[in-house]
């Protein structure tokens, strides 16, 4: 598991250090730093898949040859620019250099990571210049007791996910050999038309009203937002396309007709990626969500933050970028009922000061669910907003 990462002039940090958990929960204000974090592991992650963090790459002795490997700004999990779009504006430069942009990781069984590539203004493939530790002594990216980012199971789910829709895209490569639900979630369907009557593994995972079958869990799940949901996902013939329906069970009836998404709001196909990842996580993988709670009434975000800490529970590292105190409470409540160990969760609140520099407050939770401390702005506008109702 990654216990920390580091981050060096790359977009809203010019330098900070993030401790990361099992589940960590990144909340605070609109452009304060939350996505950055979640966007920096993505980078790495693009990187590595594309073959650019590999052994021959970016170390000092092979910087002078040419060798490509770098960090590669647009592709399949992030698309960022150019170096212009992503260097802190008040990056710090060592006296005589070109400005870096650098990511290090730090993870208690294994040596530490470090990368760091060459600031280009119009390079969209940032160029290697650090690459630690070398390569004849650096373990297996791969392993779930060290790097979870670069792990298969991999899901990075960001905020604008899938819209509504009679169709969505159909990939064997995606959804099928690889498992990637897409980061807009846009392969959940083709990977739930495939998988639907695979048994969900952990117990932790499993809602006590439905069987272990994944589309059983998945139904069950979603009950929580709308009781009686079912779903149909079906492959249409001679196309690249698979049909997304939804059902809805009533007293003494068995389904009524099958509805398009597009006539049951947002919030069933919204969160319907998030319960897929969750419920499928993988010992040792990582799971990056962003506000899981969108589009979901109070009750369904508690549902969430519940399904989210039992994917960490069954092994999976789960780093939530969210604005919901229910997704916060669920947390705790979570710890409170031992579902989760106190020193597994990371909670940090950010915070841009008057001069842009962001701060990170990291509130510690204690076995009762309580917090050490409530900085001003974090979750506390109910109270503020009831302290003038009463007033």
């Amino acid at each position: 598991m990654i216990d920390a990462l580091t981050i060096t002039n790359f977009k809203s940090f010019s330098s900070a250090e993030i401790p990361l958990g099992a589940y960590t929960l990144l909340s605070g204000l609109n452009s304060s730093g939350k996505s950055t974090v979640l966007q920096a592991l993505a980078l790495l992650r693009q990187a590595e898949q594309a073959g650019l963090l590999s052994h021959e790459h970016g170390n000092a002795e092979y910087a002078e040859t040419g060798a490509v490997g770098g960090f590669p700004l647009n592709g399949e999990l992030v698309e960022l620019g150019t170096g212009q779009d992503i260097l802190h504006e008040d990056h710090v430069t060592e006296q005589g250099r070109d400005p870096e942009i650098g990511f290090a990781l730090r993870a208690s069984t294994s040596v530490p990571y470090e990368w760091r590539a060459r600031y280009g203004r119009e390079d969209d493939l940032l160029p290697l210049t650090v690459c630690r530790p070398l390569p004849h002594e650096r373990p297996a990216l791969h392993d779930e007791q060290r790097v979870t980012l670069f792990n298969p199971g991999f899901q990075y789910l960001r905020a604008d996910r899938i819209n509504p829709a009679v169709t969505y895209p159909q990939s064997h490569e995606m959804a099928v050999r690889r498992g990637f639900l897409g980061t807009r979630g846009e392969y959940t369907i083709d990977y739930l038309r495939h998988y639907q009557d695979e048994t969900v593994p952990s117990t932790v995972l499993h809602h006590p009203d439905a069987s272990p079958r994944l589309l059983d869990q998945v139904e069950a799940w979603m009950g929580e937002i709308c009781p009686g949901v079912k779903i149909a996902a079906t492959a249409i013939d001679r196309t690249d396309l698979v049909r997304l329906g939804f059902e809805f069970t009533r007293p003494r009836q068995l389904t009524t007709n099958a509805r398009r998404p597009t006539n049951v709001g947002f919030g069933l196909t919204y969160v319907l990626p998030v319960v897929v990842a969750c419920l499928t996580a993988r010992p040792g993988a990582m799971i990056l969500l962003e506000n899981p709670e969108a589009h979901v009434h109070p009750q369904g975000q508690s549902a969430m933050a519940r399904l989210t800490c039992a994917a960490a529970s069954a092994g999976a590292q789960v780093i939530v970028e969210t604005h919901s105190d229910h997704i916060l409470n669920g947390v705790r409540l979570t710890v409170k009922r031992q579902q989760l160990a106190p020193d597994d969760v990371r909670l940090h609140y950010f915070q841009r000061n008057a001069d842009g520099i962001v701060d990170i407050v990291s509130p510690a939770i204690g076995p009762d669910g309580m917090l050490s401390q409530w900085p001003p702005g974090f979750f506390d506008e109910w109270d503020r907003s009831l302290d003038q109702l009463l007033d």
